[in-house]
């Protein structure tokens, strides 16, 4: 049962899985644990894609209905909300359109009480700078999909570097592809490989509890 919905969704049965996000939400199961298990099936889309057992429209559709079962959700995330503890800007780098994992993560910080700056997909690096010096974020999220997208991670590090604000930001990416060989060479300063490392290295690096 633990992983119903997260069968259903990676065999793209949209009407039940709506069917069964809004069941759980009306009996006020946990609608972070509606996500998880959402994003339990995201993976699996994912890897099916990867292994060319399904293409692009599998996984827009997947997407999709990914995107309405957070619709369904985020009213009971409302009450959620915690105190701030922080800002961070967060965004998929320039090249990159994929927004699935970065609206998770964005969702799930906000309801662990980060202030987050979400400027979306295909993001060059200026835009990063000037939202860092805008709102004076100490932590900055780099979301990534392709392979192709580590030398525009590289690169934003390097703008944020020369914009004098590189020992005032600690910079954490994130994405499928990516590990702490990627992390080295964009030069952040940590990679987190789910939503829970994510936020963990976000309060730590706060200093918060």
């Amino acid at each position: 049962m633990a992983d119903k919905l997260a069968d259903l969704l990676c065999e793209l049965e949209e009407d039940a899985v709506l069917a069964q996000a809004r069941e759980r939400v009306s009996r006020g199961d946990d609608p972070l644990e509606i996500i998880e298990e959402c994003r339990r099936g995201m993976e699996t889309v994912g890897r099916r894609f990867e292994n060319k057992e399904y293409f692009i429209t599998e996984l827009i559709m997947a997407g999709e209905i990914f995107g309405a079962v957070m619709e369904i959700v985020e009213p009971a995330l409302k009450g959620r909300q915690a105190a701030t503890i922080g800002k961070i800007v967060v965004g998929t780098v320039q090249g990159d359109i994929h927004d699935i994992g970065k609206n998770i993560v964005r969702t799930m910080l906000r309801c662990s009480g980060f202030e987050v700056y979400d400027l979306g997909v295909d993001v060059p690096p200026e835009k990063f700078v000037e939202k860092i010096k805008e709102v004076g974020a100490p932590l900055v999220g780099l979301s990534a999909l392709m392979t192709t997208s580590f030398n525009p991670m590289k690169e934003t590090v390097e703008a944020i570097a020369s914009a004098g604000l590189r020992d005032k930001v600690k910079i954490l990416i994130g994405g499928g592809p990516v590990n702490e060989k990627v992390r080295e060479f964009v030069g952040a300063d940590a990679f987190g490989k789910d939503v829970t490392t994510a936020i963990e290295l976000g309060r730590n690096y706060l200093g918060v509890k």
